[in-house]
């Protein structure tokens, strides 16, 4: 059994410590905020001081962290995990990151004899607590092998391609939920303008070609107006700025994605701290105020 470190026990860290746990895998845990990483003692973690000490005895260190910059400091920053890490251990980063800079931290992982993927996730925290993430995998096939034993008490990994690709795949997912939330928002706002009831519509729907797991999860949010953070819309917004930065790297134009994240920047001013689902209050604001 590989032995596991896990770099950052948030809202997602959490949960897939306790499912790693539960499978019986040896895990050390590290957060910024201490008191995080100790609430996993109690469910037979180890605890560690610093991202180096949580790293030196691990057979594979797991980042899941808020974005690039982070990952960056905590792998190589004073006290950082990758100088600690033991030659031929795996980093997987499963956090969501830029390509770009998946593929800078692999070149620098090599260069210290450490292997790596990028790994992020999708599934949210109920994926995460109930072992269905959908993983996406960046890096060498033999790494990703290797990686198995971490990943299967986690969900359903893929090896997507190279370094870099992970991260890729995980953008394209943004861009998918972050555009259907935005469509589900305003499909049952427009039917409830128009006199039709919201729930119903939205019933109605399930089924036909319109069916989605936005519509399922986001859309009962939008009729509950439930909008305590699962994922983040801060989270949801970053990515994809990501995904934009990424299209102009590669020259892809991409207007669909620019629409939407204009609006999510419009909403993180007011709802930066709910669900991404929370869009539906930001379209909501704009008609309330007979605004476009």
């Amino acid at each position: 059994m590989p032995r596991i470190a896990l770099l950052g026990c948030g809202l997602m860290g959490t949960p897939m410590a306790r499912r790693w746990l539960a499978a019986g895998l040896p895990l050390t845990v590290w957060n910024r905020t201490a008191a995080k990483a100790q609430a996993l003692a109690a469910d037979g973690a180890q605890v560690a001081v610093t991202p180096a000490d949580a790293a030196a005895q691990a057979d594979v260190v797991v980042t899941m962290l808020e974005d690039g910059p982070v990952v960056e400091q905590v792998l190589f920053g004073p006290a950082g995990a990758a100088a600690a890490m033991p030659r031929g251990s795996l980093a997987i980063d499963m956090s969501s990151i830029l390509p770009a800079a998946a593929r800078a931290h692999a070149r620098r992982l090599a260069g210290l004899g450490v292997a790596s993927l990028d790994a992020p996730v999708s599934g949210g925290t109920v994926g995460a607590a109930a072992g269905t993430l959908a993983i996406m995998a960046g890096g060498e096939a033999a790494d990703f092998a290797r990686a198995q034993a971490v990943f299967a008490p986690l969900g359903r990994a893929v090896h997507v391609g190279p370094h870099g690709a992970g991260q890729l795949a995980k953008l394209a997912n943004q861009m998918i939920v972050g555009i259907s939330i935005g469509a589900v928002a305003e499909a049952l706002l427009m039917a409830q303008a128009g006199g039709a009831d919201m729930a119903q519509v939205r019933t109605a729907l399930r089924g036909g070609f319109a069916e989605s797991r936005v519509l399922e999860v986001h859309g009962q949010r939008m009729v509950d107006a439930d909008f305590a953070k699962r994922g983040s819309l801060a989270i949801q917004l970053k990515d994809l700025r990501n995904a934009l930065a990424t299209a102009r790297e590669i020259g892809f134009h991409s207007p669909i994605t620019e629409e939407l994240a204009r609006l999510y920047e419009q909403a993180a001013q007011r709802y930066a701290d709910l669900d991404q689902s929370a869009l539906f209050c930001e379209l909501q604001r704009l008609n309330a105020d007979g605004k476009t």
